[in-house]
């Protein structure tokens, strides 16, 4: 098998593998909303709030504005009903603020985050059915405040008093979420808390990646012994949902493309809620399954007759972006999902991360990514010029030899390894830096299925997004070009066939590639490019030999 051979055969398993994953790939297949699948899942969990349905009460509503995010939280449970990032778009409107969290008349999804109170013998404790009150309606990050605070109080029951305190920090997309639990009893109180990711099934517009390669939009529980498990809403209506029931640490989420919403029961810098009494994870359909809930009770340390204590778990609610992301909580950046190619695209992110720190723009940063492996493969590059060139040279005796053999194709083999034996030449030799390309394209492509950081990221001029595929298609034809140049250095085959296929190839490449996101398409532009100079410097490098040689 020669190079032309090769090439072949990568074009037709990209052709291949993206043709099944966007015709023949399953999809996640719609979720069933029966009452039977919520009404099981609650008898399952008897820690939950008996009133435990989808149907949400309203109560009014505290507006919220920060540096980073638009908030709305409703009395009524003192619910974070509405969350919009004023620094991520909408995916057809990049110039309208992302909506995260939603619910009610004209919303796309239900999306909510709860939290409440749980004790067995005072069950009128605060819960997302509670009505609370608050002084203020309208609050906003003003200039040189690092954070904002909204106090909301529930009514005592019998003499416990319930506070809970939503705060927001500048430049943050964490929302500190504290209870104050102040015992007016004549006893010491235990109870437990419950913070939950109240979502309905319908994936968000632009989750289904591309190509049809699917995303994946659902639940997920972390703990440091059972690791990140993602929780498929099928498999919690079949009842074969796996995840850690419980755990020391970690944290439970709700996933879906780009974004993430996540309750941290370890976050970094603070005490583990669950250091001392191991926390319950809890994923199921609730009320009618209509909507899911992914949440974690927590053991409330007991408090003293007269004392007040406090209970405070962190929201983290925004892009799954890498740096936020670490920052927040030990594992919490496992929930930007690269897929089975992670080994690849995760280092891949960091390099072009580093460039682009230096260089401020991720298009450039692919260009100067692109050079740099081009320039790190370059011996490589030089190993396979030189066995093209060898075997430009033998084309004519190739030629020589398919007509003394005409159709005894057997024969023809032989003379031509024979050939290859006396001459020294190996057309294997160049094949090496096209299959270290295949790996570099695969990452790639997943690196930019999954980074947040290159979503609606523009290079220049037309190209505004370097997730989505060149509105114009000037980077494919662009390509299609630079591969037909290429070609022309390419030494011809032995068979008319390869040949063929050889010229109809940037074609076929174009046409791929008119679907394929702008940043990988650039990519192969650079590459192709900077491979056509190399190739002229090379052969000009080896012509000079050659003559040396002669002389």
């Amino acid at each position: 098998m020669d190079i032309k051979r090769l090439i072949v055969f990568v074009v037709l398993s990209f052709a291949i593998l993206f043709g099944w994953q966007r015709w023949f790939a399953p999809q996640p297949a719609p979720v069933a909303k029966t009452a039977q699948a919520g009404s099981a899942a609650a008898a399952g969990n008897p820690a939950t709030p008996a009133a435990d349905s989808s149907a949400l009460q309203n109560g009014s509503r505290i507006k919220v504005s920060t540096d980073y995010m638009y908030a709305e939280i409703d009395t009524m449970g003192g619910d974070l009903r509405k969350l919009t990032l004023k620094l991520h778009g909408e995916h057809d409107q990049p110039k309208a603020p992302f909506v995260l969290l939603q619910d009610g008349p004209g919303a796309e999804h239900t999306y909510v985050a709860q939290t409440g109170l749980l004790k067995s013998s005072m069950p009128n404790l605060p819960t997302h059915r509670t009505l609370f009150t608050s002084t203020v309606n309208d609050v906003k990050l003003a200039d040189g405040q690092d954070s904002v605070a909204v106090r909301l109080e529930a009514a005592p029951v019998n003499g416990v008093k319930v506070a809970k305190v939503y705060t927001f920090k500048r430049s943050s997309y964490l929302v500190d979420v504290k209870y104050e639990i102040t015992n007016g009893t004549a006893e010491p109180l235990s109870l437990e808390a419950y913070y939950r990711l109240l979502r309905d099934n319908k994936d968000p517009k632009g989750s289904g990646g591309h190509l049809g390669a699917s995303t994946f939009t659902g639940p997920a529980v972390y703990t440091s012994t059972g690791k990140f498990q993602k929780v498929a809403f099928k498999d919690i209506d079949k009842g074969k949902a796996e995840y850690a029931k419980t755990g020391n640490d970690g944290w439970v989420a709700m996933l879906q493309h780009y974004f993430a919403t996540a309750w941290l029961l370890s976050p970094n810098g603070t005490e583990d809620v669950c250091a001392k009494t191991a926390c319950r994870f809890e994923v199921k359909a609730v009320g009618d399954g209509s909507v899911y809930s992914a949440g974690a009770i927590v053991t409330v340390p007991a408090i003293a007759p007269g004392a007040t204590g406090v209970v405070d778990v962190p929201l983290y609610a925004g892009p799954q972006e890498t740096h936020a992301l670490q920052a927040a909580a030990p594992g919490l950046d496992l929930v930007k999902d690269y897929g089975i190619f992670k080994v690849i695209a995760e280092p891949m992110f960091w390099v072009l991360s580093k460039i682009h720190l230096l260089v401020g723009n991720w298009g450039w940063s692919i260009v100067a990514f692109t050079i740099l492996i081009k320039l790190a493969l370059y011996p490589l590059s030089v190993a396979q010029f030189r066995s093209m060139a060898k075997m430009k040279k033998l084309a004519p005796r190739m030629q020589r030899l398919k007509e003394q053999y005409g159709d005894d194709r057997m024969k023809f083999q032989q003379a031509v390894m024979e050939m290859y034996k006396t001459e020294k030449a190996n057309p294997l030799s160049g094949c090496l830096p096209v299959l270290i390309q295949m790996p570099i394209f695969i990452g790639l492509y997943w690196m930019l299925l999954a980074a947040v950081e290159l979503r609606q990221a523009p290079w220049m001029m037309w190209i505004t997004d370097l997730s989505v595929a060149d509105p114009y298609f000037v980077l494919p034809v662009l390509m299609a070009v630079t591969m037909w140049v290429q070609t022309l250095f390419s030494p011809p085959s032995a068979d008319p066939m390869q040949d063929k296929m050889m010229k109809i190839m940037p074609l076929v490449f174009s046409v791929m590639f008119f679907f394929f996101p702008a940043g990988l398409v650039l990519y192969y532009v650079v590459n192709n490019s900077f491979s056509i100079a190399q190739q002229w410097f090379i052969n000009r490098m080896i012509a000079r030999e050659d003559e040396k040689k002669a002389a």
